[in-house]
């Protein structure tokens, strides 16, 4: 029976044999290689690429333009020592900016600075001014500072406008995030008009929604069209983990060119208003029971934009019954349902402003001009 396995155990050992050697070759047939053919410290030849694509050069093109105009900023504040009550300067953040105008201004958002007592500015080139803090606006999450440069001082950015934006046009975004400055990331608008909760409670209302990647330290960047013209402002992201995850929001540029003005000459945003009162409860009461959607005027202070066009508040009857005053129903052909909405219709416009009205009136429908206050 022996004799008869030894074929077997023959072509068994064969085997093992083969695969050992295989194994021994597979593992010095570089040095084979390098013996036989030579060592070469040659480089490698450059293989030839080709011009670089249109959106390339596009995008290369309003890096170079922008971000000369983009600034890094660092905010420091104020802590006492609980032991030996000195007062000391301790960093408390970073964020972006941008240069607005040839007077030195620089906008940012207003949580890139809130609560801190000092803001430094760091220009593309390295120079390094103190800030003064010129004016801000919570409820739009902006902010101007102001840094004094006395000579070959950076271009301001372009000026676009936000209003004929189209969801997947393209959008670049250039700013520091994590402290990494001037940094460009590129996308497209995702959406428009989106209301996000700021911190303070207030809503801020009409923003540009982007996949442009935007992270901590990004926040007060622009946000810039492919003719790099800034169209907005970064501002927030939308993210689980806090760094980016797709969604990112921008202060459209029609807000921010009609907030900053303000807060450069005034030091504050001061709202248009139409110098009426009004009440989100009762108003819900009484519209529901009229069918009628809309804002009902409580009152209308005297001198004011609603007093001067004749606007009629609510009163009270001689049985105690509310008889309606004019239930407010659009401004401008667009309709207020709720006092949100007014306010938000109210901010599309200026102080100054001519609008129309169309009001709900004894059962019918007027309409009316008033010229917006401030209030």
């Amino acid at each position: 029976m022996a004799r008869e396995s030894d074929p077997v155990l023959a072509r068994i050992r064969w085997l093992t044999w083969a695969f050992v050697l295989f194994v021994v070759l597979w593992q010095f047939l570089p040095m084979l290689e390098r013996y036989l053919i030579g060592i070469s410290a040659e480089s490698r030849t450059v293989a030839a690429r080709g011009e670089l694509g249109g959106d390339e050069r596009n995008t290369i093109e309003v890096f170079k333009q922008a971000s000369p105009s983009v600034v890094y900023i660092s905010t420091r504040q104020q802590v006492v020592n609980v032991w030996t009550r000195d007062v000391l300067s301790v960093p408390s953040g970073t964020g972006s900016g941008f240069v607005w105008d040839d007077l030195g201004h620089i906008v940012t958002n207003n949580h890139v600075i809130e609560g801190s007592a000092q803001a430094t500015v760091r220009l593309n080139d390295g120079r390094v001014y103190r800030a003064l803090r010129v004016g801000a606006s919570p409820e739009h999450d902006l902010a101007v500072l102001r840094i004094n440069v006395s000579f070959d001082r950076p271009p301001p950015v372009p000026i676009g406008t936000s209003g004929d934006l189209q969801v997947g046009q393209k959008v670049l975004a250039i700013g520091n995030p994590f402290g990494l400055d001037y940094t460009l990331t590129t996308g497209v608008v995702s959406a428009l008009d989106r209301t996000l909760a700021g911190e303070n409670g207030v809503d801020i209302e009409h923003l540009i929604q982007t996949d442009a990647a935007i992270n901590p330290g990004n926040s007060g960047g622009p946000l810039l069209d492919s003719a790099g013209r800034l169209v907005g402002i970064n501002t927030a992201i939308y993210s689980p983990s806090g760094a980016y995850a797709g969604i990112g929001f921008s202060v459209p540029v029609d807000t921010v060119n009609r907030v900053v003005p303000q807060l450069i000459a005034q030091g504050r945003y001061i709202r248009p208003s139409l110098g009426i009162t009004v009440d989100d409860d009762l108003n819900r009461n009484v519209t529901s029971q009229l069918g009628v959607q809309g804002v009902m005027v409580l009152r209308v202070q005297p001198g004011s934009a609603a007093d001067r066009a004749g606007l009629r508040a609510t009163r009270v009857g001689s049985q105690g019954e509310i008889i309606p005053g004019d239930i407010l129903l659009a401004i401008e052909e667009q309709a207020v349902s709720s006092v949100k909405e007014l306010l938000s219709r109210l901010e599309d416009h200026r102080i100054g402003d001519r609008v129309t009205l169309k009001l709900w009136r004894d059962g019918e429908e007027v309409r009316t001009e008033v010229v917006l206050d401030g209030g």
